[in-house]
């Protein structure tokens, strides 16, 4: 009997208190003004992750993010996770932010090859869509390495090879997975591709820019020249002229006339040119220079309003490449110049600039159609013994 009187009171409690929405009005109901904004606040109606997330504003959410980032979770599954989160701000297209996911995934070491390939192979899709190649191509041949038949790591690492212009590279590497594959119509075609550039690179010849230059290349040279930048080609001696002053303009008009696509195809291995995307941006080929090291890295496409710094935090956030070996390659431990060879100076960039702004520079020059710079790290023996006896400048 007791427990009938227990079980009838809590129906009647909750009949009464149902009974309360015939008359009042639930307090905090949606409404018509606040509904989307309301439902934006629940994960699984958010149309995009917050840039910051604050507990208080948004509780659900931050569970769930303590979740996916429990340390008491196994390795497997907090990697698993992080997998899962990076590839919702890949379809976001936020691959700075799946870069990020991608890595801590990694950093957590789990033993499933299985799973660290996977992690490797979409961390060098987010690169590859960035533009950064070569920490796209590293992130490929590490998962080649973990699994030597895997499809998507040989497709990457082929088209990696393809924009940094290394057709014999990325032949091999699909090569390597038609051996294992050789249906996949994918790496078909990317083998039909760089073969087609291999043969183009090695017929292409200085008439093939001149002609180049009519059409979309003028249009490209006029965005570059409203901006101010600067591209370095030389001009073929001329014969001496009647006066000064028709010299001086001839001279112009021969300057502007070399300044065709030659002007702006890069003439390194890289070959990658400048163009103008949707939104009216110019972005360029950029190569960084570790003369430490002897190596270097390429971004295929720095849009000119995009700091140094982005790149930076990508290319050496949560994991510094190999060949740091004292692993002292950290954002905040790095110096960027550039360097003015005709008068023996090199100007310390601040990596808060854009690119435009450092471009505009009056003793900038781009060569051969790729803006290069030099990292050093700052304080250490090599950067006192790369400096000295040189000629420092600040913009």
């Amino acid at each position: 009997m007791a427990s009938s009187a227990v079980q009838n009171d809590s129906d009647d409690g909750m009949d009464e208190f149902m009974d309360k929405f015939k008359t009042q009005r639930y307090k905090n109901a949606f409404t018509e003004n606040n509904w989307e904004e309301e439902f934006n606040k629940v994960p699984m109606f958010m149309k995009s992750a917050p840039e910051n997330l604050d507990p208080q504003k948004y509780p659900e959410l931050a569970c769930l993010q303590a979740m996916i980032h429990d340390e008491d979770r196994p390795p497997e599954e907090q990697a698993k996770s992080l997998k899962d989160e990076g590839n919702a701000f890949f379809k976001e297209k936020n691959y700075q932010k799946a870069v990020l996911s991608y890595t801590a995934g990694l950093k957590k070491k789990c033993g499933d090859e299985d799973l660290n390939t996977v992690l490797l192979t979409n961390r060098a899709a987010a690169h590859f869509h960035m533009g950064n190649m070569r920490s796209a191509l590293n992130d490929a041949a590490a998962a080649k390495k973990i699994k030597p038949d895997h499809l998507k790591a040989l497709i990457r690492g082929a088209q990696c090879y393809i924009g940094l212009r290394n057709f014999a590279e990325a032949i091999q590497w699909c090569d390597t997975g038609l051996r294992a594959h050789p249906t996949d119509k994918k790496l078909q075609e990317l083998r039909a591709a760089a073969d087609t550039h291999k043969v183009q690179s090695l017929k292409s010849s200085a008439d093939s820019g001149l002609q180049a230059v009519k059409g979309g290349c003028t249009a490209l040279l006029s965005c570059v020249y409203d901006r101010g930048v600067k591209l370095l080609q030389s001009v073929k001696p001329r014969q001496q002229l009647g006066s000064d002053s028709e010299d001086e303009d001839e001279g112009s008009s021969a300057a502007m006339a070399q300044l065709s696509l030659d002007g702006l195809s890069s003439q390194e291995a890289t070959g990658a040119q400048v163009f103008l995307d949707e939104q009216g941006s110019l972005r360029w080929p950029v190569l960084f220079l570790y003369p430490e090291h002897q190596q270097s890295d390429f971004i295929s496409a720095f849009c000119e309003n995009s700091c140094f710094t982005d790149h930076l935090l990508v290319m050496f956030g949560e994991e510094l490449p190999p060949w740091d070996t004292d692993r002292k390659y950290h954002p905040q431990n790095l110096q960027l110049y550039f360097e003015d060879e005709e008068k023996e100076t090199l100007y310390q960039v601040n990596p808060e600039m854009s690119l435009l702004k450092v471009l505009q520079h009056k003793r900038f020059f781009v060569k051969a159609g790729t803006p290069s710079f030099i990292l050093l790290v700052n304080d250490s023996l090599f950067w006192k013994q790369f400096l000295t006896g040189k000629k420092i400048q600040g913009l």
